[in-house]
């Protein structure tokens, strides 16, 4: 699998592109701004973007797709919970930050969704906490999850903005992800990466 994290925004969110060798058929999770230096990226290694896919609907996550969306004419995903937050500038708080920014899924999708690029796949688990709508994506031959804001090294997503719910937090987190192998390599929405086994016995909040 080809693999790129890109450091983006006022916020410094994680970016991700990963990408399947032979085929460059890839995905951009969370584009949250600087949409031109990703796509420089993705030009550089010839890539041809599938999914545009979002761990969630906040600004700091969303802030890059619609011009990304027209470089690359890839689908835009999100979970169907989140899809209010993406359509309101006020919910997804772009409001306070550079501009406001507002538009529409291509795809809205859930629990039961698996994505493909190449012979990459990966299934997205729903994680409300953060958000009602937000989810990480594991790819369990990669051994790799991109967890969004919901599990961070040594820490968790916060829980006081619209939708979120802490105690679904931790219960989300200790059923769906704390199932998951030691091994897997947790990619965040910012920060350092970690591994689920580091995190069932070093998170504090855990």
């Amino acid at each position: 699998m080809l693999f790129e994290r890109i450091v983006v925004g006022a916020y410094a969110a994680n970016c991700y592109i990963l990408a399947d060798e032979e085929t460059k058929e890839a995905m951009v999770i969370d584009p949250g701004s600087e949409a031109d230096r990703i796509y420089r990226k993705i030009e550089a290694k010839e890539l041809t973007v599938k999914y545009i896919v979002l761990t969630h609907g906040h600004g700091d996550h969303i802030g890059g797709v619609e011009q990304l969306k027209k470089l690359t004419s890839a689908k835009v995903l999100i979970h169907h919970d989140d899809a209010e937050l993406i359509e309101s500038a006020e919910l997804n708080l772009t409001v306070n930050m550079s501009g406001p920014v507002a538009f529409k899924a291509d795809e809205t999708i859930g629990d039961d969704k698996t994505l493909e690029v190449g012979k990459h796949k990966c299934q997205i688990i729903h994680t409300p906490g953060h958000t009602k709508g937000g989810i990480c994506l594991y790819f369990k031959e990669e051994k790799i999850l991109f967890a969004g804001d919901t599990l961070f090294y040594g820490s968790i997503g916060r829980t006081d903005l619209y939708g979120g719910n802490h105690k679904q937090m931790i219960s989300m987190i200790k059923e769906k992800l704390m199932e998951l192998p030691d091994d897997v390599t947790v990619y965040p929405g910012h920060g350092a990466s970690t591994t689920i086994g580091f995190e069932r016995k070093k998170n504090p909040f855990l």
